[in-house]
C-alpha cells in the first residue's frame, strides 16, 4: 500500500520507484527526539531504521546508549541525585516535627550510584522495547551519512553497513564542553559526575547554567564543601533576574559559596588534591573539579560537510522551521540543531517531524511558553516571559506581581528559606505573559500554570481560580496587589 507523505506542506504519493530504498526513515541517535520520532513514523506505516552507541553511564563519540543524554547521563540520573541529596535537608526539618533523628547519620554514596545505574539500564531496556514495539529496526553502531539517501553503520566489531532511506533524521544530541585551561584533564563534566566512584567531600563547580546549580545543589546536600564559580554577577544567565536572585540567596542559605564574575585559568595536580586558581589570583584544594560550561552539538563524525548539510559556527545542523535541512531528504531534531535544548523540546520536534513527513500533517514546533525548571535544592520552575523580557517585547505598559512567603513546612521546621512567586502581566489586555517559582514542588505548580499560559490566560482568570488550601500554588491566584508597573520602553526594578 502506497504511503502519503507531507514535505513543505505539499502532499505527494510515493511511487513505485521509490522501492528501491530500505527504509523510508533512517534515524541517526536514539534519545528523546530520535525515539519519538522513529515510533511515531513507524506508526504512520514507515520502515524505520536507527542507529545508536553501545550503552555506558558515561558517552564518548564511540559510546552513548538507546535513550540518549537525558535517561542515561542527563534528567533522570540527575534528578534521582536531586531526590537523594534533598533528604539531608529533610532530616533536618524532620526533628521539629518529631522525630528524634540521631545526630550520626550514615549516608551511602555506592548504594545511591548502584541503584541509579539500575535504573537507567532498565530505561534503557524500556527504550528499546517501544522501539522494537513500533517496528522500529534497531542497530547498534556509529552511524554515518554517506550521502543524501545512504546511510553507514560501523558495528561493534568494526564491520560497515550501508542503507538507503528516503529520508534521513540527525538526532545526535549534544556533549558537554570542556573549558581549555592547563589541566582541563583533570576536571569532569556532568557524564562523570553521575557516575564518581567516591563523593567529593569538596567540589569546585564552574558554570553558572542548569548543570552547574543543579550539582552544586547535589554535592552540598550530600555533605561535601561546594565552591560555585561563575562569570555573571548572578547564576543562570537568561532567567528572570529578580528569580536569578532567589536562586544565588538559597545557594548560599544552603551552604554553597558563591564566586561571581570568576573564572578559572589553571588546575594542577597535588598530594592534597586538585588546586584551583582563578582569575583572581585565589587558589583552592578540591576532590573534585566540574566543568558546567555548557555543551555542544553531536556532528562532528556524521560526515555532514561532505554530504552538503550546512551547519553553524558551533557545529548546529541548520533547519527551517519544519526541522528540514537545506538538502531535503535530511531533518535534524533535539540539541544537535541548538535551538531549544530540553528533552520535551525534541520529543515535540520528533513529533512534529513525524507528523509532516509520514502523518499528512505539516506540523511545525511551537517554541513559545515552553515551562522549564531548574533542580536546585529547592527548585525554580519558569513559563513564558521573564520581566526584562517582557519589557523588551511588550507594546505597553507591563504589571509585575510578586509574592514572597515563608512556606507553611517552615514555619514548623524553622528552615529560614523563603518561597518567591512572580507573574508578569501585559497592562492593555490583562495577558499572563510569564510566571515564575523558586520554592519547593515549583516544577509540579508551573506545568499546571503552564497549561494556562498556552491558552492565553488572563489574570482576571486566574483571579477568578478558586485555590487549593493550605497549599502554595494558592498564590498564584491570590496575588491581588501590582508589585510595580513598568511603563513602556522602561527598564525592570525588582525589589531585591
Amino acid at each position: 500500500m502506497a504511503r502519503k507523505m507531507l514535505v513543505d506542506g505539499e502532499l505527494s504519493q510515493t511511487n513505485a520507484d521509490e522501492a528501491h530504498y530500505h527504509f523510508d526513515l533512517f534515524v541517526i541517535g536514539a534519545g528523546s527526539g530520535g525515539v519519538r520520532a522513529a515510533r511515531f513514523s513507524a506508526n504512520y506505516g514507515a520502515k524505520v531504521g536507527i542507529c545508536e552507541l553501545p550503552f555506558h553511564p558515561i558517552s564518548s563519540e564511540v559510546i552513548g546508549g538507546v535513550g540518549g543524554t537525558c535517561v542515561i547521563r542527563g534528567c533522570v540520573p540527575k534528578k534521582i541525585l536531586v531526590y537523594g541529596a534533598a533528604f539531608g535537608g529533610e532530616i533536618e526539618d524532620a526533628r521539629n516535627y518529631g522525630w528524634e533523628v540521631n545526630e550520626n547519620l550514615d549516608f551511602n554514596w555506592k548504594k545511591l550510584l548502584h541503584k541509579k545505574t539500575d535504573e537507567i539500564i532498565r530505561l534503557n531496556g524500556i527504550y528499546k522495547r517501544l522501539l522494537s514495539s513500533a517496528g522500529v529496526k534497531l542497530f547498534e553502531g556509529e552511524g554515518k551519512i554517506v550521502g543524501p539517501n545512504e546511510v553507514e553503520v560501523t558495528q561493534l566489531d568494526g564491520t560497515k553497513l550501508s542503507y538507503s532511506a528516503k529520508h534521513i533524521l540527525i538526532a545526535t544530541g549534544s556533549r558537554a564542553h570542556r573549558l581549555p585551561i592547563p589541566g582541563q584533564e583533570l576536571a569532569i563534566t556532568s557524564d562523570e559526575a553521575l557516575s564518581l566512584e567516591d563523593l567529593p567531600k569538596r567540589a569546585v563547580v564552574l558554570g553558572g547554567g542548569y548543570i552547574a546549580v543543579e550539582f552544586a545543589s547535589i554535592w552540598r546536600g550530600l555533605g561535601a564543601t561546594v565552591d560555585l564559580f561563575f562569570r555573571k554577577e548572578l547564576p543562570l544567565r537568561g532567567f528572570d533576574d529578580e528569580m536569578r536572585a532567589v536562586v544565588a540567596r538559597n545557594l548560599e542559605g544552603r551552604g554553597i559559596n558563591l564566586h561571581p564574575r570568576t573564572n578559572l585559568t589553571e588546575l594542577i595536580k597535588t598530594d592534597n588534591g586538585i588546586k584551583v586558581v582563578t582569575d583572581h589570583g585565589e587558589e583552592l584544594i578540591a576532590d573534585v573539579v566540574l566543568f558546567a560550561t555548557g555543551r555542544v552539538p553531536n556532528s562532528k563524525r556524521l560526515n555532514l560537510e561532505a554530504v552538503g548539510v550546512e551547519l553553524d559556527k558551533t557545529g548546529a545542523v541548520k533547519v527551517d522551521e519544519y526541522s528540514c535541512t537545506n538538502i531535503p531528504s535530511i531533518w535534524a531534531v533535539g540539541d544537535v540543531t541548538n535551538r531549544m535544548n530540553l528533552t520535551p523540546v525534541a520529543l515535540m520536534e520528533g513529533t512534529c517531524f513525524a507528523k509532516t513527513v509520514f502523518g499528512g500533517e505539516s506540523s511545525k514546533p511551537d517554541y513559545s511558553n515552553i515551562p522549564c525548571a531548574v533542580f536546585s535544592i529547592p527548585p525554580l520552575s519558569v513559563v513564558g516571559l521573564s520581566e526584562e523580557q517582557a519589557i523588551e517585547q511588550a507594546n505597553g505598559d507591563v504589571l509585575v506581581f510578586t509574592s514572597t512567603f515563608n512556606p507553611m513546612k517552615n514555619t514548623i521546621s524553622g528552615r529560614q528559606e523563603k518561597t518567591v512567586m512572580k507573574l508578569v502581566i501585559d497592562a492593555e489586555t490583562d495577558k499572563v505573559l510569564g510566571a515564575s517559582m523558586c520554592g519547593p514542588d515549583a516544577p509540579e505548580i508551573m506545568q499546571g500554570i503552564a497549561v494556562g499560559l498556552k491558552c492565553g490566560a488572563t489574570k482576571a482568570q486566574f483571579d477568578s481560580t478558586v485555590g487549593i488550601h493550605p497549599s502554595a500554588a494558592e498564590e498564584f491566584v491570590t496575588m491581588r496587589s501590582v508589585s510595580r508597573r513598568i511603563t513602556a520602553g522602561g527598564k525592570p526594578k525588582t525589589n531585591l
